[in-house]
């Protein structure tokens, strides 16, 4: 997996990090902003993503039956590893929880092929405090799921860390100060 992880850690560096100002869905200001999209969804960067993220969740012995986080950060990533996961294992279904209940049909916050009493792992492309996981999971959990861990693949280590650790255990996949080399 080094070499897997290292290759995406490039990759999350030279496709996904913008140098400017802006301004984070946790409300902060930042000078720099990680677009995960711009490597989660070409295809070295899902291939890598999901190995890593399958890596990871068998060292630390997590036993779940779906993955899944908030649209849209969450999307490739859960696809990607339940794709991988079905050749690799262990086999994951995918989950996405929406931003806003479907306004028809089955009037739903998730969707995917889960069920209550399932256990889960909730992700998140790029975690700064936290906040958005936390509503993914809360989500989840009213829909009956059972949360075992928390991934993501970025951490920015701005608090996150800490307010997911002190409720699930939280694995990030890469930390920015890897990424800037800290």
């Amino acid at each position: 997996m080094a070499d897997d992880r290292e290759r995406l850690k490039e990759l999350l560096k030279t496709r996904s990090l913008k140098i400017g100002d802006f301004l984070l869905a946790s409300g902060r200001r930042s000078k720099y902003y990680f677009d995960s999209k711009l490597t989660t969804l070409t295809a070295e960067g899902a291939f890598l993503t999901a190995k890593c993220f399958l890596e990871v969740i068998r060292r630390e012995g997590i036993r779940a039956e779906a993955i899944g986080g908030m649209t849209l950060g969450a999307d490739p990533i859960v696809s990607a590893v339940a794709a991988f996961s079905h050749a690799d294992g262990p086999a994951l279904d995918a989950f996405i929880v929406r931003k806003e209940a479907k306004g028809h049909g089955t009037m739903q916050w998730i969707e995917g092929p889960v069920k209550p009493g399932q256990r889960v792992i909730v992700v998140d492309d790029v975690v700064t405090t936290g906040g958005s996981t936390i509503k993914a999971i809360e989500r989840a959990q009213a829909f009956g799921l059972e949360v075992v861990a928390v991934m993501a693949l970025l951490d920015r280590e701005e608090g996150g860390t800490e307010a997911l650790a002190s409720r699930f255990p939280f694995y990030p996949v890469t930390r920015r100060s890897e990424i800037f080399g800290e």
